[in-house]
């Protein structure tokens, strides 16, 4: 790519994402978002059951004073502390999106701080699906221009790099930018992108997530105020995004084909709550338990075969030592699902990861190891019986991924699993139906009435 073509990476995107319309996405392209829409809302209802969500409501609700802006399944705080909560609700639970090439959760990033515009301005249905639409794709367009294996080599963490770029995009979208303003934008997301894996097998890695939203927020807010940023950060030849984080990166795959192919389509969703290249673990272990009835008190041995990748991150967790760490153990997923038959957050509550039998089992009973014929998030599992029969499942594509997508029915339900005991079941049912026909739903503020919890006058009384 030459250097004058480079030179206009950011600005192209730029264009493209201040122009952006409801008529340029593919009828494919806004169910897709509408699934990432309702996942994002599913996982953030469920996220009143993660460890540290009060420890981040009081923390937002002491970093800005307001109420304007509403918490899912909440009540009220400040634009910023409402986009803050809301992102970490949407990954406290660890089973939102992800976007698989670079290792990217872009819901966290991209919904809350398109929700509290939304609802602020009083926007329609389909500007939230255009934004929506609008910040997943640039985010995963930065990401493939990373060359992702050197990326990820030196340590960084995408949600928290490429995600402001999408929340400045999504809210650039809502608030009509021009294309100059989005590129101060993006240049002012840029210079707030941060986080890497040296925060892995801690929640900071979540918390990645919601400041990378909040980042986006401010951006855009302050380009808003036409305030100077550079107009070209992606390529800048000292301290550009692709020259500081890897070496130049790919940026002609920022750009190739863009507006014909999304890679937004490319985000994948879950239904389980376990680390993301550990859900094809769980395909196989459904596969198993759905197709046989095996008594786990006749289980020799488990082995599962995973991935390099998968192994170095999941593969040291045979003795977890708590709920976080057992969302992350292989050992504990392929336990809990042969004697449960089931992956739910229920699974994840202390006095089921801590009964001392499935603590044993875990430990003793499940191998895990790398395989070099196993990839990404590929799994293999063979169950050895007593009686020396055994079975055996191998997942080429865990559910949810895009050649294996969940159906909106299986989000639907998700949702509604989740929203039990936060939201009303009418305002649950109501929320389906509005994100159903977002292309036609009057309000944001209609769909952000129906996900607050009306009787919580502050955020925090929904998470106690």
């Amino acid at each position: 790519m030459s250097e004058t073509t480079q030179a206009e990476t950011t600005q192209t995107l730029a264009k493209f994402a201040a122009t952006l319309s409801y008529d340029d996405l593919p009828p494919r392209v806004r169910e897709h978002c509408k699934n990432l829409l309702l996942d994002a809302l599913a996982c953030a209802v469920a996220g009143f059951q993660g460890e540290e969500t009060g420890q981040v409501a009081a923390f937002a609700t002491a970093l800005a004073q307001g109420s304007e802006s509403s918490v899912i399944g909440g009540g009220h705080l400040s634009l910023a502390g409402a986009t803050l909560l809301n992102a970490y609700l949407v990954t406290a639970t660890t089973m939102c999106d992800v976007h698989r090439a670079t290792m990217t959760h872009v819901t966290p990033e991209i919904v809350p701080p398109a929700l509290v515009i939304a609802e602020r301005e009083g926007l329609s249905g389909r500007d939230l699906l255009v934004a929506i639409a609008v910040g997943s794709e640039v985010t995963t367009r930065i990401g493939i221009g990373l060359d992702y294996p050197v990326f990820r080599a030196r340590g960084w963490h995408g949600p928290g790099i490429i995600g402001p770029f999408g929340a400045a995009a999504a809210v650039g979208s809502l608030l009509r930018f021009d294309a100059e303003t989005m590129a101060r934008a993006f240049g002012l997301a840029g210079s707030q992108a941060a986080g890497t894996f040296a925060a892995w097998g801690t929640p900071t890695v979540k918390f990645h997530q919601c400041r990378g939203a909040l980042s986006g927020l401010m951006a855009a807010l302050l380009a808003q105020q036409k305030f100077v940023a550079t107009r070209e950060f992606l390529t800048a030849k000292d301290g550009g995004l692709y020259n500081a984080y890897v070496n130049g990166g790919l940026p002609e795959l920022v750009t190739a084909d863009l507006g014909q192919r999304f890679e937004l389509e490319q985000i994948a969703l879950r239904l389980w709550p376990s680390a993301t290249v550990i859900q094809g673990l769980a395909t196989a272990m459904f596969d198993l338990v759905e197709a046989h009835k095996i008594d786990p008190a006749h289980v020799r041995q488990v082995r599962v075969a995973m991935s390099q990748t998968a192994f170095d991150l999941h593969g040291g967790f045979d003795t977890y030592k708590a709920k976080f760490e057992a969302l992350l153990s292989a050992h504990y997923t392929a336990a809990i699902i042969l004697h449960d038959r089931a992956l739910t957050l229920a699974q994840f509550k202390a006095n089921r990861y801590d009964d001392p039998n499935l603590r044993a089992f875990a430990a003793r009973k499940v191998e895990v190891y790398a395989d070099p014929a196993v990839k990404g998030s590929q799994a293999e599992v063979e169950i050895a019986m007593d009686d020396g029969g055994s079975l055996r499942a191998r997942c080429e594509h865990p559910l949810g991924s895009f050649e294996n997508p969940l159906s909106r029915q299986q989000i639907e339900q998700k949702f509604r699993t989740y929203a039990a005991g936060v939201l009303s079941g009418a305002d649950a049912d109501a929320v389906v139906t509005a994100i159903d026909r977002l292309d036609d739903f009057g309000s944001a503020r209609q769909l952000m009435d129906l996900l607050r919890n009306n009787s919580a006058p502050r955020a925090m009384a929904a998470a106690e």
